[in-house]
């Protein structure tokens, strides 16, 4: 076991040791942890597949990744000016 099932795993044990009000931001960081380890954001939806928390801070990842993008995006298109 390793990866993201071995995070699934330790979140299932933490997960009640963090409080409601900071579970959010908790599992924003465990994507981000598993995301910049290469671990394929796919393969972490797989594995914490049940768990509404996790989902919904994969939501918010892709999210914010999407923006980085089209800011890039952005960015590149007024050097050209």
């Amino acid at each position: 076991m390793g990866g993201p099932d071995l995070a699934k795993e330790i979140w299932s044990e933490l997960r009640t040791y963090i409080s409601e009000i900071d579970r959010n931001d908790a599992a924003d960081v465990l994507i981000s942890v598993l995301v910049d380890n290469d671990y394929d954001i796919n393969e972490i939806k797989a594995a914490f597949k049940g768990d509404n928390t996790i989902k919904n801070a994969i939501a918010s990842y892709i999210e914010d990744e999407e923006e980085d993008v089209e800011e890039d995006y952005d960015y590149e298109d007024d050097e050209d000016y």
